[in-house]
């Protein structure tokens, strides 16, 4: 393991969130609020950072196993000094409260400790939301596109934080892909901002749930999240842009480049889209007799299946009042998620359909044994390898929840509420049910189930794998 080149990456990234933080801060400024808890934290990050950017000097050998490594020690580490300003602020009660929003801010889940978020400084919720932002295109993504500066390959940090079973990149370097994935999210971040200020919100609401929609965290300064705002036209802007920041941005790029019907072809898209429409239109006849006439039930249920699926997190309606239908419809898109190489978190819908194409096949080969077949994706046969990682990835998704599960539940809350929060925290959606539901938080868990409920964030939002390398004893070898 190279140590030293390790730890001058994780310093790199460490200055690219000192200064994430000066944003914020003249968001303070420009509210006549303190600036403290924020210059406090970037000197701090700057003291812990510059010793191994500047004094170490290590050998340029990056592998995946250094990749693997990287990546998870910055997502703790973004999430242990992004808390800073929180703790300064002494708005959010101990540490582990700052943490755990700063961990469900990076990894967009969007979960809350607060009980109170209006009366909050700007500054802060500003940061809030911004969290989102950072993350959810990939803190290390940023970071790839500006590695070559230090002539270090960013490949293995592109592969071992980009979403989805399968890999692939738009250009040959990594570098140019992670420009262009950083150009189409500012561009759709700030086409959603224009259309919800022109919608009626105020800059600073329409930048800030532009931010937290982009990163499908959720995070909003309302109580009543999007609801509060009670426009339907800002509902249905949110909910086409969590959509279309719920797609590969892959498809964006083939649009982009005169391929579009490569890019409409999509088996993904496709299953994506039909599970979306759906699961709207069940929704919408289940609470039929909830709301007043076809179109408000659309409406509603088009929104809140838009902010599950993608993992955004948003309410419109405490839809934890619905028939346990439509509750039961909302745990399973929680599970299933968006779709690989998007913002979103979630199992993923390109995992779900190779595993339903997978038992299809188990399913033929006993009815003809002799015969040869194999699993396709866009047409293309997919690797045994990629079937074997992608049934590994949901078996320890499931012993992850089931396992976390008893662990939370030792709080001895309801059965909803412990197995909804441990779901919604790994697959990074934010409410589940009941206590955590849309109108509820997560103030009342103890220190160990924040701990445990962090843990499972950065987990889902990684996809286990990077955060497992740390468990390894071979990972901490030298070569």
């Amino acid at each position: 393991m190279n140590f030293k080149l390790v730890l001058r990456i994780t310093g790199f990234t460490l200055l690219i969130e000192a200064a994430a933080m000066l944003l914020p801060m003249g968001v303070a400024l420009i509210y006549g609020e303190s600036p403290i808890p924020f210059l406090s934290s970037i000197l701090i990050i700057l003291a812990a950072a510059c010793v191994p950017v500047f004094l170490l000097k290590p050998k340029k050998d990056f592998f995946a196993r250094e990749g693997f490594f990287t990546v998870g020690l910055i997502w703790v580490l973004f999430g242990a000094f992004g808390a800073l300003p929180f703790w300064f602020s002494g708005q959010f009660g101990p540490y582990v409260d700052c943490f755990f929003e700063t961990i469900s801010g990076f990894t967009t889940t969007g979960a809350t400790i607060l009980t109170e978020i209006e009366g909050l400084p700007m500054g802060l919720l500003f940061w809030r939301s911004f969290t989102h932002w950072l993350g959810g295109m990939g803190v290390l993504v940023l970071t790839a596109a500006l590695l070559p500066f230090l002539g270090i390959s960013s490949n293995f940090l592109i592969r071992a934080e980009s979403p989805g079973p399968v890999k692939s990149k738009l250009l040959p370097r990594a570098s140019q892909s992670s420009k262009i994935l950083y150009a189409i999210y500012l561009a759709l971040t700030v086409l959603e901002t224009l259309l919800l200020r022109i919608a009626g919100l105020n800059w600073y609401d329409a930048v800030t749930h532009a931010m937290s929609t982009a990163g499908t965290g959720g995070f909003s300064r309302m109580n009543s999240s999007v609801g509060a705002f009670g426009s339907p036209a800002v509902e249905i802007i949110i909910t086409v842009f969590m959509l279309l920041f719920s797609v590969n941005f892959a498809v964006y790029f083939l649009i982009l480049t005169g391929k579009a019907k490569q890019a409409l072809k999509s088996d993904e898209l496709r299953f994506f889209l039909i599970m979306v429409a759906v699961s709207t239109a069940a929704i919408a006849w289940n609470i039929r007799d909830i709301y007043n006439g076809v179109g408000e039930c659309v409406r509603y249920a088009a929104f809140q299946v838009a902010s599950i699926v993608s993992t955004t997190g948003f309410s419109s309606a405490n839809y934890d009042l619905w028939p346990e239908f439509s509750k039961m419809l909302l745990v399973v898109l929680t599970l299933i998620g968006a779709c690989a190489g998007s913002t979103g978190g979630g199992i993923k819908c390109s995992r779900i359909l190779i595993l339903i194409r997978s038992a299809a096949r188990e399913v033929r080969s006993i009815i003809h044994p002799r015969a040869v077949s194999v699993v396709r994706l866009d047409g293309a046969p997919l690797p045994e390898a990629t079937l074997h990682t992608t049934q590994c990835y949901f078996i320890i998704n499931l012993f992850l929840v089931f396992g976390m599960a008893i662990v939370v539940g030792l709080d001895n809350f309801s059965f909803g509420t412990t197995l909804t929060a441990v779901i919604t925290c790994i697959s990074n959606v934010g409410p589940g049910l009941e206590m955590v539901g849309p109108a509820g938080n997560f103030a009342a868990f103890s220190v160990l189930s924040k701990l445990v409920l962090s843990f499972l964030m950065v987990l889902g939002r990684l996809e286990m794998f990077p955060i497992l390398v740390l468990f390894s004893r071979s990972a901490w070898k030298r070569s």
